[in-house]
């Protein structure tokens, strides 16, 4: 069977290196992303270097109705979809009290229901050919509950359940599902703020072109849950170690501003 990976959040940063890393590979790429300008850009340079065939669509996933209007436009052009990476998502950082209701109803719109909704529309076709691939992209977050990122910290928390429960219904079948969780990543997802704080201090944020060469070697592995990092390691098996008080206190320290 001919793999096709469709891949959101491809415009910038793990998912612009995972659509790289993808057709490096030969794998044909249905790439998603709200600035279609740059998927057009991509499209090209992805298909003359390496000779495969790319697939975009401008879709903003903070709209509920885009999800289902996705799967509609890919299944009107008779694509058979085997692998689905779902990678856009965006964050925010500040005090809960002072931050913006609009945007964290996007954020969990983007990072939580367009994610269960395209997982539930491309699941089905996976099954009926027992072959597929799934991958979403959790975080250093789903582990614990970070202040000052409480709505993010809290959408990959469900990532991360979502993801494992998926993996364990689908056991006996040929279809894999990868919660990717990296820590702090070199992209534009920090914002200044973020970076002011001291976490960025104590673990420095990776090169995304790591981050999604690994994410690809494991969804293609078949891997479930992989953290990427030593210290993110050390750092989401902390509430193992300590208790639930002093876990909070920890991330409360390391999620504010440098003094």
């Amino acid at each position: 069977m001919k793999e096709l990976a469709l891949l959101t959040g491809a415009s910038s940063g793990i998912g612009l290196e995972m659509a790289k890393e993808l057709a490096a590979k030969k794998i044909d790429l249905v790439l998603v992303a709200r600035r279609g300008e740059i998927l057009v850009d991509l499209k090209a340079e992805l298909e003359n270097k390496h000779g495969i065939k790319v697939y975009t669509f401008a879709k903003d996933l903070s709209d509920p109705a885009n999800a289902m209007a996705l799967f509609h436009d890919v299944k009107d052009l008779q694509l058979q979809v085997t692998m689905l990476i779902n990678n856009a998502g965006f964050g925010g950082y500040g005090n809960f009290v002072e931050t913006s209701l609009e945007e964290e109803l996007s954020m969990i719109q983007v990072n939580i229901s367009s994610l269960v909704a395209l997982t539930k529309l491309f699941l089905p076709d996976m099954i009926q050919q027992n072959h597929g691939r799934i991958m979403n992209i959790a975080s250093l977050l789903s582990f614990l509950p970070f202040p000052y990122y409480s709505v993010y910290s809290a959408s990959k928390a469900f990532v991360l359940s979502f993801s494992e429960t998926l993996r364990t219904e689908l056991e006996g079948t040929n279809i894999t599902v990868t919660a990717l969780c990296p820590g702090p990543v070199d992209t534009a997802f920090n914002t200044s703020e973020m970076l002011q704080t001291n976490a960025y201090d104590a673990n420095k944020p990776m090169d995304p072109q790591i981050v999604a060469k690994k994410g690809i070697g494991y969804m293609l592995a078949g891997k479930g849950t992989k953290i990427i990092g030593l210290m993110n390691w050390f750092i989401a098996n902390m509430p193992r170690f300590s208790p639930r008080w002093l876990t909070l206190k920890i991330t409360k320290h390391l999620a504010s501003r440098k003094k």
